[in-house]
Formats: structure tokens, sequence, C-alpha cells
């Protein structure tokens, strides 16, 4: 019986009996479409026909079977027409959120942040011209007799690049970052004006009035409201992200479902543009939750959405051959009507050409100030590679739709949209997207600059030498014996023509200085970008968090746009996150609460601690590995120095540090340590599973225990503990040793205050109001009496009191006290103190005792012997007050 089930099974399929068809036969439709596409692909591997036209031609191929022979192709054409029929909002609803968001959300939002008023001039002036242009054209030179309205309403729709066409021609081609992200970003916008513009004549047809005020307001309302949507999309659900832990399944599905749901709400919950909707969110997930998949749900993450994309444009590439072969064999009646149609077809082809020529070339000079800049090699590829795709052809079909049901628009208008919008999609993708790469030779554009030749050659020495080390571990054992190496050489035909000679990168013939600024810039890409990856590591091993890697590698970013003009940067845009803000000196001044102030400077502090070491950890770890892979090279021994010069401030920011608030690099080592160490248990017992000591059942168990350790870690990390008034009392030499009674009074009084950086804390000869505390940092003190100069240790630190003996003396202060560093003090007035004095004059008598022993203690940490200066600023204190007795 199940054979004969798999025997009839392809008789059914193929049927001709249409009495039949169900909605289950679209689900033919999609798995034949895949296998074809699957072949395809295969078929087309190493090859320079794009992948999407060859999807279009198999899908013209199947729509031309289905509707242009009486055959048919039964159950599958079932599922042709079913797809071919389907609601053109549907379809876009179907298709553009996936695609829209992957795209988006794969740019890189650094170099989007620099192209950006270059897609803004192509996709806001530009498709403004290109609408008027084209309709200017329709109106003018085709024998349509259609109004202005209705021409405006096709140059509208014919001026949206597509940016599923765009896309996937370009990661076919392998076109330059900066162009890429230039056409891409340019027809996602693109995309999203030309909508909302054909839109507004759509309106406008179907009866629709609008001023120039209501045409202002209605545009504005539907980009700026798309753009507020897809912020607040975006933000909800990375919000939700954070309490999710290491559940892959659910963070991807997360992402998946956000961009339809935003897609919906946009389209039929606010009347906004699905489409600048959803390229928001992805451009926003882009900024700011992609360091928030780490490891393997990185990976996860970019393998699905990559499946996600391959899937929706197989499909919507055959479903468009398939709608433009229907509407070309289902326009009898037009080309009756209209004699010259493929004439005027091509005709129109020519004028969306040339149109794309006068928006290039009219924003041309804006193009080349802004951003990245842009030269005429790159503009012609720009011109060349404005093709139409899905979502204008979507659009016709949907007025094809209208015109069905509306005295507005005539059936044969309708028609004439279809068949003209789907030969446009045909001829710029089989004309244009095929012919881009020769384009792209042509101009020389697309083939390997001569450093990138020479690393190339350079890498397969070192592979063929690699390889020979392989071959002397591996290629003799105690159980099978020796093999053959000449066997082994000929089925490494990727080495074939590597002689194995030892050959240098960069070697001293190289005198041109062309040439070696061309070595010197490529080094320094390889190297940030070493750089990025070891941000990438410390990422999954803890050491850094989201927000720390975001910055990082942001100034990566931004040092590779300068490698051509100047040094190593990435230091550059971190410094401002290092340093404390200006604004934290207001804080001290206002009615915030001090120890408010003291949490956000502390974890000022510790962000900069996370910042400076990842820093100096990612250059070490890229010098090494530069000078592994490359040797001694005069180039890579510049990029290597610069590195070196650029960790200088890093490095003594964390030694201030240490020296002033040793308690947070304590912490931050904690943290990184602890999350260390649960990896670790993490890794060991995937490893006992792996060689059979654990079932599954008890490697889940126990990874469970250990991954509920590590959100508590993430969730609850441990925190710098700040000194409280009694510890830090308890501790001084000077007040620890108090009755228990007098140091409560004096701890009660005591005011917890975070001093900046350069911050006087009283000045020479001014009438004392109180005693500083020191907590942590460091102090300086400075004196206008020369002989007073060398006779202390120019600084204090954590434990040092600070104006007692003027409060003892009553006298002013004898020198000036300014911080050294971000300090953290107790200030205790001075009124406070003498009345503690008037309680027990013993605490006097005690106070002066101990003040000399601490002063003979600083005074023997000078590492000098008491000379003659030191000698004279004692006996100034001992004519100030009647307990001093010389020791």
């Amino acid at each position: 019986m199940e054979s004969i089930i798999l025997t009839s099974l392809p008789l059914r399929v193929l049927a001709e009996d249409s009495s039949t068809d169900t909605p289950t036969d679209a689900v033919i439709f999609v798995g034949i479409s895949l296998v074809l596409g699957i072949a395809c692909r295969h078929a087309l591997k190493g090859t320079r026909v794009p992948y999407t036209v060859a999807l279009l031609v198999i899908g013209i191929g199947l729509g031309a079977l289905e509707y242009g022979t009486h055959h048919g192709l039964g159950k599958i054409g079932a599922g042709i027409r079913l797809w071919a029929n389907i609601d053109p909002d549907l379809l876009l609803a179907v298709f553009l959120p996936a695609l829209l968001f992957e795209s988006s959300f794969l740019m890189e939002v650094h170099q989007i942040k620099r192209c950006m008023m270059q897609m803004f001039l192509l996709a806001v002036p530009g498709v403004l011209i290109s609408t008027f242009c084209l309709g200017a054209a329709l109106k003018l030179v085709f024998p349509y007799n259609w109004s202005w309205k209705t021409s405006l309403l096709l140059g509208g729709l014919l001026s949206a690049t597509d940016p599923v066409a765009v896309v996937a021609l370009l990661k076919d081609l392998g076109a330059s970052k900066k162009l890429s992200t230039i056409i891409e970003g340019e027809s996602l916008m693109n995309d999203g004006t030309a909508i909302v513009v054909y839109q507004l004549f759509y309106r406008m047809v179907l009866g629709w009035s609008f001023n120039w005020g209501g045409i202002i307001k209605y545009l504005s309302q539907v980009t700026l409201g798309a753009v507020a949507l897809g912020l607040a999309f975006g933000i909800a659900s990375v919000l939700w992200l954070g309490f999710i832990f290491n559940d892959t399944v659910i963070e991807i599905s997360l992402t998946f479902a956000v961009s339809y749901v935003a897609f919906f709400t946009a389209q039929e919950g606010v009347d906004v543009s699905g489409v600048l909707t959803v390229m928001t969110l992805g451009m926003f997930y882009s900024a700011v939750a992609r360091t928030a998949f780490k490891g393997e749900s990185q990976q996860s993450l970019h393998h699905f959405w990559e499946m996600v994309a391959y899937i929706a444009n197989t499909l919507i590439f055959i479903l468009s051959g398939v709608v433009i072969a229907e509407s070309i064999l289902r326009s009898s009646s037009l080309f009756k009507a209209h004699d010259h149609s493929w004439g005027y077809l091509f005709l129109l082809y020519v004028f969306v050409q040339v149109v794309r020529v006068v928006v290039v070339g009219v924003l041309f000079p804006f193009l080349r100030y802004f951003g990245y800049g842009l030269d005429w090699k790159e503009a012609i590829i720009l011109v060349w590679s404005g093709l139409r795709g899905t979502v204008a052809l979507a659009l016709s079909l949907s007025i094809k739709r209208t015109s069905d049901e509306s005295p507005y628009i005539s059936s044969d208008t309708g028609t004439l949209f279809v068949f003209l919008t789907g030969g446009i999609v045909f001829l710029t993708l089989i004309v244009n997207g095929s012919t881009t790469q020769f384009v792209l030779h042509l101009l020389k554009m697309g083939g390997l600059s001569e450093p990138k030749r020479r690393l190339l050659n350079y890498t397969k020495n070192e592979m063929l030498n690699k390889a020979l080390e392989a071959f002397g571990d591996l290629g003799d054992d105690e159980e099978l014996g020796p093999a053959d190496w000449a066997t082994v050489k000929r089925y490494i035909t990727s080495l074939d023509g590597v002689d194995g000679e030892r050959m240098h990168l960069h070697s001293s013939s190289d005198n041109d200085d062309n040439h070696d600024h061309m070595n010197l810039k490529d080094i320094r890409v390889r190297f940030l970008n070493g750089i990025q990856a070891a941000y990438w590591v410390m990422l999954d091993e803890g050491r850094i968090n989201q927000t720390t890697a975001n910055l990082l590698m942001r100034s990566v970013d931004e040092a590779i746009d300068l490698v051509s003009h100047e040094t190593l940067c990435d230091w550059k845009c971190l410094k401002s996150y290092v340093n404390i803000p200006n604004h934290y000196k207001f804080l001290q001044s206002s009615i915030v609460p001090q120890k408010l102030v003291t949490y956000f400077t502390v974890e000022r502090l510790e962000s900069a601690c996370y910042i400076s070491a990842a820093f100096l950890r990612a250059h070490r770890t890229a010098r090494q590995q530069l000078h592994d892979f490359i040797g001694d090279s005069e180039i890579a021994a510049i990029v290597i120095r610069e590195s070196e010069v650029e960790g200088e401030e890093a490095r003594k920011f964390l030694e201030d540090v240490r020296v002033s608030f040793p308690q947070v690099l304590r912490v931050v080592k904690t943290r990184q340590v602890t999350y260390s160490v649960l990896n670790h248990l993490i890794e060991y017992i995937h490893n006992l599973e792996k060689i059979g000591l654990l079932e599954e059942k008890e490697t889940s168990r126990l990874h469970d225990d250990v991954q509920t350790d590590l959100k508590k870690l993430l969730r609850n990390p441990p925190l710098v503990k700040m000194p409280k008034i009694r510890d830090l009392i308890s501790t001084n030499p000077l007040l620890g040793a108090l009755p228990a009674t007098v140091r409560e009074r004096v701890a009660g009084s005591t005011k917890e205050i975070m001093k900046m950086s350069g911050t006087t804390l009283y000045t020479e000869g001014s009438k004392p109001s109180g005693i500083w505390l020191i907590s942590n940092g460091v102090v300086k003190w400075s004196s206008k009496d020369p002989s007073r100069k060398h006779s202390l240790h120019p600084t204090f630190t954590h434990g040092s009191t600070l104006g007692l003996y003027e409060i003892l003396a009553e006298k002013p202060y004898l020198c000036e006290i300014t911080t050294d560093s971000l300090v953290l003090c107790f200030y205790i007035e001075a009124e406070k103190i003498s009345s503690v004095l008037r309680s027990d004059p013993a605490v006097e008598d005690f106070f002066w005792r101990v003040w000399y022993w601490w002063f003979l203690i600083a005074l023997w940490h000078t590492e000098f012997q008491l000379n003659s200066s030191a000698c004279q600023f004692l006996h100034i204190l001992a004519d100030n007050n009647r307990y001093f007795v010389p020791l």
C-alpha cells in the first residue's frame, strides 16, 4: 500500500483537474520554489550570474508554462495560481518585515551614521526628483492620456529602488562596504519614502484632495511617526531582551516577532510607513542590541536571519517572475489596443535610467561632500544599481485590484501599470543586475588591491608551512605507520603553485612611498579588526558588559575611518568616558544628596576601569597576533609602536585608580574572575558529557545550577563598598584610639563629600573651618613659604587627617591642600571638634601627642634626614603650642 501511495504521488501533483484545488496546494509552490532555488544556487556557485536574476527567469518560466500553454502544471499550477492571486498587501506583509529587518540589522551602525546624509539625499530629494521627472515623461511622451495624478502615481511607484533586489545583488557581488552601505541604505529609505509618495498620489487619484499644507502634514506624520514607532518597539523589545538570559531560541524568536508586530502596527494600527518603522527598528537593534547576543547566540542569530532572508528571497523572486509572466500573457487585449506597448516599455526603461542619472548628477556635489564622499566611479555604480523589484510590483498589483472595482482608475490603466512595472522590474534585474559585476570590473573596482594581493600570497605560503607542520605531527603513528606527503599534497589543490619559500610581506625593495602608505593603512585596518575581535572574545568571557562593548567597538569603527591620514586613534573617542565629566562638579554644589553623587561617581570610575583594562588587553593581544603572523617588519613595528603610545593614558588612569580607589579595581577583577570560573565550570560539565561520564539529564541539571549562579552574577554584580564614617574613624591612626563615646559624637557630625581632581580643600592663611579625613584618593599640599617646601612628602593618601593641627593651635592653615585625584573624604566642622575638646580636656592632650607622632612618621616617609628646612618647620610648630616636646 505504501509503495502505491508513493508511486501515485507525482501523478496527483501533476494532475490537471483543477476542480479539486485546495488552499493546501500553496504549500506545493513553496516546496518546489525552494528546491529550484537550492538547485539554482548550487549550479551558479562560482559563476558571475546573480542568484536573484536566475530566480526571476525561473519564475517567468513557471508562469509561462502555467499561463501560456494548454497543458498546465496540475497541482503545482494550482499552487502557482494561489500565490499569483495573493493580495498585494498580504504579499508585502509576509515578506517585507523579515527582509527589511535582516538587512538593516546587519548594517554597521557607524557606517550608517557616516552615510546618513547621503542616504537621506537619495531617498527624499532623489525620490521626489525621480517621481516628477518620470511622471512628466509619462504624461507628455506616452500616448495613454493619463492625468497628472495618475502619471505621478506610476512615477512614484517606479522610483522605489527595491531593497530586496539591491541587497541580494550586493551580497552576490561583494561590493565595498562604503558603497554597499550607501546603496543598501538608500534602497531601504528610498523604498519607504517612495511608498509614502505612492500612497499620497494613490489617495489623490481616488478623489482625496490635499493642499500643500496637507501634503507636508501627511508626509511628516507618516515618516516621523514611523521613526518614532520603530524606536518605541526597539526600546521595549531590547528592555525585554535584557530579562532573557542565555535562551537562544527565545532571543531569536523575539527579534523575528517584533519585526512583524511593528510592521502590522504601523500599517494597520497607526497608519504610518511600515517599511520605515521596521528599518528604524533594525537600525536601532544594530546600534544598541548587537552585543546583547554573545557566543553561540550570535552565531545562531546570524544563521537564522541568513536562512530567513534566503527563503524569502527565493520565494519572492520566483513569485515575481510568475506575476510578470501572467501580466504579459493575459494582456493580449492590451496589445491590441496599444500596438506599440513593447516599444513604450523599452522607452520607459530608458527614461528610468536617464532619470536615475539626473538624480545622481544633481545630487553629486552634495554626495561628494557628505559622509565618506563619492567619486565618479562609485556614482556610475550608484546609477546602474537602481534595481526595481517586488515592492514596485506589489504596488502595481494593488492598483490593478483597485481598478477592477473603482470608477477612478480604469481596468486598462491597472493592466498597463502591472505590465509596465513588471517589464521594468524584469529589465532592471536582467540588464542592470547581470551586468553590474562587469561594470565593476570595467571600472577596476572589483579586484584586490596590491597590499591585499601580497597578503594573500603571503598567507598561502604560511598555510603551506602550517600544512607541513601538521603533517609532521600526524604523518606517522604507532598503529598505522607513516603517510605519503606527495599524496597528501596532491589533495591540497588550494596551495598549488606555492613553493613554500620564506617570503616577507613587506620586502625592503618597496621604496615607493605610495606603496608604503597603502601597506601601512592596510596593516592598521587589520590591526584594528583584531582589536575588535578581541573585544568580542572579552564580551563572551564576561570581562566587559554590553554597554562597554558597544563603546569599545564604536571607537574601533571611528579609528578605521582615519587610518589613511592618522596614526591609531581608537583611544580618542574613549577619553570622555574615562575622565570624570564636568557636570559632576555641578552636582556637588547642588541639592543632590552627596551619597548619590558618590554612588554615580564610583560607578563612573568602575565603567572607566572596564574600558581602560579592556583597551590595554585588546591592544596587547592584537600586537602579539600581528607579530606572530608577520614577524619582524618595519611597517608592523610602526603600528605596534602606535599601539603602545595609545595605551599610555589608559595605563596611567588605572595606576591612578589603583592608588586612589583600589577597591574599584578589586571589584572589577572579582567580577571578571567569578564570571570566568562559572564559565569554566560549564565547559567542564559539557566535557564530562562529551566523554560519556555524565548523562544528558545529569548534565542538564548541573548546567542549570551554574546558569542560575551566572544569572545572579549578571543581575546583582559585586558592588564597590565605600567605607562608612564609623569604620574610617575606627581605622584612622589618629581618631581610632579615641574613647568609644567620643568617636560616636565625632561620627555623628561628619559629612561625606566627593571632590573632583583639582579642587581646593582649604587655602594657606585662611581661618580653619574643620578637619578633613581622606578615605580614598590623593591630595597634595603647597605653601608660599619657601622654607616649608621640602619639609613633608608632597602628597597624602587614604587615612590622612588634615587641618587638625590648626584647629588645636587655633592658627590659620599653614598650607594649601588641593586634590590630586578624585577624592572621597569626610569633613568635621571646627565647632564639633571644639565641643568635643571642651567636654574632656584629656582629649585635647591626647590629640596633641598622637598628632606629633603622626607628623614625625610623615617626615620619616620623605626618605631623607631632617635637614635645616624640616627642623625650622618643627620649631615653628613648637613655638605655636605648649605640648610640643622635641624627640
